[in-house]
């Protein structure tokens, strides 16, 4: 039986046109909302499987008003719109749809998308139920098995990192009859390595004596609620908690997850886990320490009390160094937290055929990312073909990708098999997919969708096996707003985007990076290069590198040529021009233009950037989004020039 579908959509004749196409298609249509009030009682009362919901609805509340509760609800939800706004799009992402169909679209881009919608659901409901019973028997195993208290806390904060990012996991215990806590805590320092971090080594980083740090903790309130604290809410934490406020300003965290509870053995526990993103946590992760409750106090419980008693007397707990470090990363190098924010990604997606889209700058190694994606998945022993579709003439790209057959074009003398046909059970990487023509992204978006591909020339369409990884240097979000790049295709690619970060905001890596490449232009060019001076490495880490890592391998090479003895002793940076603008005063009058402009960036500054929405800017300002958009653009208000 068909699923029972609400068609969300403000125009008459297209909310009936989608009702006449799935009604032949054998779907059933439980009613047609025309806002978000008629769309929630609906919602209520015929309880439908899909919502398909147009962004543009009549009212103040929008389609992405209604998807924020579907998605709360659990039920699966495709957009439909015509329009492809920079605004709406960031709004609507963050909603996480199963599918996007832009205005106007045929009866089989609509079914297909259904389909697509219908499996992503189901395969993300059962991805999710295996992971997290895969989990659970993980630490039932923990309890089982023999260890001292330090092996068993260690083990389960591995497994639990693989499902609850944290770059800090804070282990908080006290028997029931005492007031104060006493902790200690796993820092990630690799992807599978962690510094334990007991009162004696907080003390020496800190720089604070042992007793100040005893008597912060016996200050620090108890955290009695499960919750999660993000941004704004964190830093109002700290007011009241001065353990949690040491560890924010050494180690740089901005949000945190909270779990307590009980043993059987009358110890109070509480899990505190840290993320230097802002937005570290949210409401599904809370969720799934809920349902991990019992195990967990399951490997509570396994640990004697006899050994829970001395770790209550504040002694130090030796460093623990994980001793199975994945090698499947291949020549990825690096620990930042930024890295290995990325590397826990790929754990994530690799074993599974999910498209991947791969965000960064140019050099910052998305090649190496799609490598170790495919070397980590089931299609490792298959074919990895890679395209650049910047390389490509725009009159050659179709043919590169999906083949000929012969005589389909003049000069085309023989047939040719197409990289997709290539990479046939394996993985093929469309790199630099922003500059793909748009003519073109209509056929690849079909390709996704429905899995098979036409030769040039041919008649018969060929079924298609092959795992997506695409990646890009552009903002596909301005690309589509500015129509250069199709919305319905980009939400396709979009299924698990991983953004690489700039090696400005990965320095701690420069190092290591160096190194790496020192070694293989010693052995690539027969020199016997033994390090890389103080002087050199203070002046890479003071550098911003605009080139990312492929700036930093050429500059490596390049000095290895030049140098004259066994040590690096002289890099040669581009120049960093430094500007200030101390001591500068003016008289300057701002005139009515430049108020204007100041103001609008101000509440812009207050709402995020936020234009259109409740509580957005436009709101605030009491004028339409487009009159405001407008102003913007008279005035020369640029979005991303907004902090």
């Amino acid at each position: 039986m068909k699923e029972k579908i609400l068609i969300v959509e403000d125009q008459f004749v297209e909310a009936d046109y989608l009702r006449l196409m799935l009604t032949q298609a054998g779907y059933i249509i439980t009613g047609i909302a025309r806002s978000v009030s008629q769309a929630e009682q609906l919602i209520k009362s015929e309880k439908p499987d899909f919502v398909l919901v147009d962004i543009f609805l009549k009212g103040r509340q929008t389609g992405i008003d209604l998807a924020k509760q579907l998605s709360a609800d659990n039920i699966p939800f495709v957009y439909l719109s015509a329009n492809s706004d920079e605004e709406v799009l960031n709004a609507a992402k963050t909603t996480e749809p199963y599918g996007f169909l832009v205005k106007p679209f045929r009866e089989k881009d609509l079914l297909v998308a259904l389909e697509i919608a219908h499996y992503r659901h189901k395969h993300n409901q059962e991805s999710k139920w295996r992971s997290e019973k895969q989990l659970t028997k993980d630490l039932f195993n923990i309890e089982k098995e023999e260890g001292d208290w330090n092996t068993k806390v260690i083990e389960t904060a591995k497994v639990l990192q693989k499902h609850i990012p944290f770059d800090c996991m804070e282990v908080k215990y006290k028997p029931l009859e005492s007031r104060h806590y006493n902790g200690f805590a796993f820092m990630r320092t690799g992807f599978s390595e962690y510094q334990t971090i007991d009162m004696n080594s907080l003390s020496t980083m800190s720089g604070r004596p042992l007793e100040e740090i005893k008597g912060l903790l016996e200050q620090s309130p108890i955290d009695n609620t499960a919750k999660w604290y993000n941004g704004d809410d964190f830093k109002k934490l700290l007011s009241v908690h001065p353990m949690k406020a040491l560890l924010a300003k050494l180690f740089g965290f901005s949000s945190n997850l909270v779990l307590p509870f009980i043993t059987s053995d009358s110890y109070m526990f509480s899990l505190s886990f840290f993320r230097r993103l802002e937005e570290g946590y949210n409401a599904e992760n809370l969720d799934l320490l809920f349902r991990l409750q019992q195990p967990l106090i399951a490997v509570m419980n396994s640990i004697a009390a006899n050994e829970k008693r001395p770790a209550l007397s504040f002694t130090s707990i030796p460093h623990h160094k994980a001793a199975d470090p994945n090698p499947d990363f291949g020549t990825i190098i690096g620990k930042s937290p930024a890295l290995l924010n990325v590397m826990d990604l790929i754990g994530q997606v690799a074993y599974s055929d999910t498209s991947v889209l791969l965000l960064g700058e140019s050099g910052t190694g998305k090649e190496k990312i799609a490598d170790a994606i495919h070397n980590l998945s089931t299609r490792k022993n298959k074919p990895f073909i890679k395209v650049n579709c910047a390389a490509l003439p725009p009159t050659l790209i179709e043919s590169e990708l999906f083949g000929h057959e012969k005589g389909a074009f003049t000069g085309a003398h023989d047939k040719r098999i197409g990289k997709f046909e290539k990479a046939a059970h394996g993985t093929i990487l469309l790199d630099e997919i922003g500059e793909m023509p748009l003519e073109l992204q209509v056929k690849l978006l079909r390709v996704l969708q429905e899995k098979e591909i036409e030769r040039i020339g041919g008649r018969d369409t060929l079924k298609i096996d092959v795992r997506i990884i695409a990646a890009t240097n552009k903002n596909l979000e301005k690309e589509v707003a500015e129509g250069r790049f199709r919305l319905d295709l980009y939400y396709r690619l979009n299924v698990f985007p991983v953004r690489l970060p700039p090696l400005r905001e990965r320095k701690e890596d420069i190092p290591a990076l160096a190194y790496h490449f020192m070694n293989y232009y010693n052995y690539k060019s027969g020199k016997k290069i033994s390090g890389i001076s103080d002087n050199v490495l203070t002046s890479m880490m003071a550098y911003n590198w605009p080139g990312n890592i492929r700036e930093l391998e050429h500059l490596i090479e390049r000095s290895i040529l030049l140098a004259r003895g066994s040590l690096i002793e002289d890099i040669q940076l581009p120049a960093i021009q430094k500007t200030s603008a101390a001591g500068i005063e003016s008289s300057y009058i701002k005139t009515i233009h430049e108020n204007e402009r100041d103001y609008i960036i101000s509440i812009l500054k207050k709402c995020n950037g936020r234009i259109w929405g409740a509580g957005a800017a436009a709101e605030i300002l009491n004028i339409p989004p487009s009159t405001l958009k407008s102003r913007m653009k008279k005035l020369g208000i640029k979005k991303e020039f907004i902090p």
